[in-house]
């Protein structure tokens, strides 16, 4: 088992996120050699992002930067999903994969906000 040296690692969205990552990776290596460099290329980038967000934000000292970076995990997440969705109509991959993936990301969206909500939830209770 993998030791845990910061907080957000502790974060189930986050191990999601990690998750996600490693799924869509391997499911790139299916694609045409001609995306390599262009689709491919954006969709790791805007995945990569979506735990990376997590984990910059976990390194603020404030709620409201560590808003900021959960919500940038999510549109990095919603940029993640419309890239495989094109890609899914260009046939690159299976429907059923597709279905997968969606499922994946609907749990880690609405972890997201879960999240969100209960940082702006401590905001309020300090006031």
């Amino acid at each position: 088992m993998e030791e845990i040296y910061f907080t957000f690692e502790t974060l189930d969205v986050y191990q999601k996120a990690r998750k996600l990552v490693k799924d869509i990776y391997q499911l790139l290596d299916c694609f045409p050699s001609y995306e390599k460099y262009s689709l491919c290329d954006q969709i790791r980038r805007s995945a990569i992002s979506v735990p990376s967000n997590l984990a910059e934000g976990s390194g603020r000292f404030s709620l409201k930067e560590r808003i900021h970076f959960v919500e940038f995990s999510y549109g990095s997440l919603m940029e993640v999903y419309c890239q495989l969705s094109i890609a899914n109509d260009l046939g690159y991959y299976p429907a059923e994969k597709h279905k997968e993936l969606k499922t994946q990301i609907d749990e880690i969206s609405r972890m997201l906000y879960g999240l969100r909500n209960s940082l702006i939830n401590k905001i309020n209770k300090a006031k």
